[in-house]
């Protein structure tokens, strides 16, 4: 074995550096090293982020590994920086979460465990055969479930626990289902390879659909899509916040980019004769059905559940071109979603942290009692909405453009619904900016409280996120570079 393909796995290693650091660090030092493993892990990890953004290390052509099944180029080096932005906050909005009685005693499990879930990401993005793929959803996906579980003490978190491990395995059979179809059709899991069998040899359109329903179905439990979504509010509302914000924007950021390769770079061939109304459906259903749900919740983390269902039916646009516009308006999505998503999910957990307060109705007059979080929770609801000029409206308007490159009659009709939709989401969003800047303080009322350094650090690069990216147009114009437009 050539031990050098190694070298092509930078990031790989690089993070698994910083996971064995901060393992050890958890083991063998003494209690008032192992005081501050929350802060040292936020600053290894961002020096490796900081790191990964040197030209040095991406490389000018894709480079490959193990006979094909590991692949990295300047996109893939992209997305795992994007993913890296997103895993820094929540790192940091982890911090006083991590150093509460509750937690202290198994925080460095915490941190371990995310860190290892970051490495299956990694895999599922870089990965060119299924069962490479395989094993880095499985590292993923597994450790997750502990870490819904981290508030062991509270049923609901107990609960959602349960349920998300049983989706995970239930959602993984369906996958392995699937593969297991296309490996009878093709002889081959190696992506490029099965293209090569559909493309030459063409394939019984049944039995490739059947295949192609499996395969889309295990990937849309990951994603939260419609009508495979079920699990999702009731993880969100039982997991610890900090869980809810990695679940909610980290998992489904990577398995968005890891969606795409499949479906383009395996099954790209039989686009429209498989899968391409599969696809349709899929993203119809789930942005109108998470819109639909998210106006009736009034629990904060469950109504940012059903937002997060319906973003994913947005995503999904990105994988309807399959070109490098595609990708580049995927990735640029994803990145302003970090940061909008991150920035309220900073907020809910600041205030129940301080407050153990998550409804809607205790965000009454929040502006009259701490206006700053009420202003950064005010900018993140209108970058999701995609209100201008905020980076959420040119994440919408990009994703959008990059559907109808195309240029078919159904892509348009896709796109103008939703468009539709934009606007329902636009109610809802807008409840909660009406709740604290027109509804009067109220008994329930969130009092003055005082945010940690920690919480208010990651609201400020929230903030500076969805302000910068509305305004800084070279960012998309860089990632349209790297993808190969």
């Amino acid at each position: 074995m050539d031990y050098s393909q190694f070298l092509a796995m930078k990031q790989e290693i690089c993070l698994l550096v910083v996971f064995l650091l901060v393992f050890l660090n958890d083991i063998f030092m003494p209690k008032r090293v192992q005081a501050k493993i929350g802060v040292i892990t936020c600053v290894l990890f961002g020096v490796y982020t900081l790191l990964c953004f040197f030209p040095q290390l991406m490389p000018d052509d894709a480079e490959s590994a193990f006979s094909g099944m590991y692949e990295t180029s300047p996109a893939i080096i992209a997305i795992k920086n994007i993913l890296n932005v997103g895993v820094f906050i929540v790192l940091i909005q982890s911090l006083r979460w991590s150093s509460t009685d509750a937690q202290v005693i198994r925080r460095g499990e915490f941190y371990e465990l995310l860190l290892l879930t970051l490495f299956g990401m990694y895999l599922m993005i870089s990965a060119r055969h299924f069962l490479l793929f395989i094993i880095g959803l499985e590292t993923a996906s597994l450790p997750l479930a502990a870490m819904v579980a981290f508030d062991k003490n509270r049923y609901e978190s107990r609960e959602a626990a349960v349920k998300y491990i049983l989706t995970a395995v239930f959602s993984s059979a369906i996958f392995l289902m699937g593969i297991s179809y296309v490996y009878a059709l093709t002889g081959t899991l190696y992506f490029d390879q099965i293209a090569d069998v559909f493309n030459y040899y063409g394939t019984d359109a049944i039995l490739l659909s059947i295949a192609l329903a499996f395969v889309i179905a295990g990937m849309g439990f990951k994603l939260s899509l419609v009508p495979f979504h079920l699990w999702t509010a009731d993880v969100y509302q039982g997991a610890p916040t900090p869980v809810t914000s990695y679940l909610s924007v980290i998992s489904k950021g990577s398995a968005a980019f890891a969606f795409l390769v499949i479906l383009w770079q395996a099954f790209g061939t039989v686009y429209s004769q498989a899968w391409e109304w599969m696809l349709y459906a899929l993203i119809i259903l789930t942005i109108t059905v998470g819109n639909l749900f998210a106006i009736r919740q009034h629990n904060l983390k469950r109504f940012l559940a059903f937002s997060s269902v319906s973003q994913a039916g947005y995503i999904m646009l990105g994988i309807v071109s399959g070109e490098a516009m595609g990708l580049a308006a995927l990735m640029y999505y994803v990145l302003v979603y970090i940061f909008s998503n991150l920035a309220a999910f900073g907020v809910v957990g600041a205030i129940e942290n301080a407050t153990g307060k998550v409804s809607r109705d205790d965000y009454n007059g929040l502006y009259h009692t701490n206006p700053r979080l009420a202003f950064t929770m005010m900018l993140a609801m209108f970058s999701l909405a995609g209100i201008p000029p905020f980076a959420g409206f040119f994440s919408k308007f990009f994703i959008f453009t990059s559907a109808i490159s195309a240029g078919s009659v159904a892509l348009y009709v896709l796109v103008f619904i939703a468009l539709i939709n934009t606007i329902i989401s636009l109610y809802y969003y807008l409840l909660v900016v009406k709740a604290m800047f027109i509804k009067p303080v109220d008994d329930n009322t969130v009092p003055l409280m005082q945010s940690s350094c920690s919480e208010r650090v990651a609201l400020w690069i929230c903030v500076a996120g969805i302000i910068g990216l509305g305004i800084v147009s070279p960012v998309y114009d860089w990632l349209l570079q790297i993808c190969g437009c």
